[in-house]
């Protein structure tokens, strides 16, 4: 979206040092070949960072809060800091609120983070920021289809018959349950005249399931999904439903590593995350179907999933465990 113009005087504006073209003194980057713009005192109070929602596929930087502030910010600084990462006032207070790590901003560069942060502070509001390569695992998370539990560890395989992956009681540092819910959405469209589309039919399918990942000492991430798992380590305590045995298994290694840290913050926060971390939305197309003699059909399918933003929150759960952990090794 094109930024708006504002009556900034000659002397205001901001020359690009590789381009040398003049911006605005409320950019960061030249708007013309993305440089760096230098900041002086008397535009550096002007500039905005650029916060806009990601592409799928982009690597950003997220303002993740500290903690919450000791005293809630007033009304109008509270306005301020919600003009500034583009939220609504009711949303940051509740991010704010939430007792937990919480990213208040994403942005496409660290200068945009950078500023961001600086902002924040001043208004009371201490951030760090982390990337999102720090919040990513290039192989994703192990998926645990199947476990064997003894008193001495865990046995997990990804699949019937594959190779199983040991791991001691003692080795599993941190859990995070939460709930995935995807929903889908099904249509058939027909042409009916140029550039007009009439839908035939649709359909909408919705999962809702327990998602649970752990985190070991070598820092791997495993997971597990109360619909995709084979219950069958629990014995004679196995149900009929899965969500019943999810619950079971859940209570069973909590009591077997009983010296992680567990995290079930999530479904508490899940709504808050939205504006900052929403879920991820693909569309696709099921291509075109002849159905009779001049009558062509086009099928659409929307998918809106959670996964990926309670992927983040798991990742930023333990990256901020490890550091705990790490800090504790260096004073001990």
């Amino acid at each position: 979206m094109a930024e708006s113009v504002q009556p900034f005087a000659s002397d205001q504006m901001v020359a690009c040092e590789s381009c040398l073209r003049t911006n605005p003194p409320t950019r960061i980057n030249c708007l013309y070949c993305g440089a760096v713009l230098p900041a002086s005192g008397a535009t550096v109070d002007l500039q905005k960072p650029e916060l806009r929602p990601l592409e799928n596929w982009e690597q950003g930087y997220n303002n993740i809060l500290k903690s919450s502030p000791a005293t809630n910010p007033d009304d109008h600084t509270m306005a301020m800091a919600a003009d500034l990462l583009k939220l609504e006032v009711a949303t940051l207070s509740r991010l704010l609120s939430a007792n937990h790590a919480m990213p208040l901003a994403r942005s496409a560069t660290r200068d945009d983070a950078t500023l961001v942060q600086r902002r924040l502070s001043a208004y009371g509001i201490e951030t760090e920021i982390i990337a999102d390569v720090n919040l990513a695992d290039s192989a994703g998370p192990f998926r645990v289809r199947a476990a064997e539990i003894d008193d001495d560890g865990v046995r997990v395989f990804d699949r019937q018959g594959a190779q199983a992956i040991d791991l001691l009681w003692n080795e599993i540092l941190l859990g995070v349950v939460g709930r995935l819910t995807v929903q889908r959405l099904e249509s058939r469209e027909e042409k009916a005249r140029r550039k007009e589309k009439r839908i035939l039919d649709a359909s909408e399918f919705f999962t809702d399931e327990t998602i649970f990942d752990f985190y070991t000492t070598a820092n791997r991430p495993f997971r597990i999904l109360a619909k995709s798992f084979d219950f069958s380590c629990l014995g004679s305590k196995k149900g009929l439903v899965a969500e019943e045995n999810m619950s079971t298994l859940l209570t069973l290694l909590r009591e077997k590593a009983s010296g992680a840290t567990w995290d079930d913050s999530y479904n508490s926060v899940r709504k808050t995350l939205e504006a900052v971390w929403p879920s991820v939305r693909s569309d696709q197309s099921a291509g075109w179907r002849r159905d009779r003699p001049g009558k062509l059909t086009k099928g659409n399918v929307t998918e809106i999933s959670n996964e990926l933003q309670f992927q983040k929150y798991s990742r930023l759960c333990h990256f901020l465990t490890s550091r705990i952990f790490s800090n504790l090794d260096e004073e001990s």
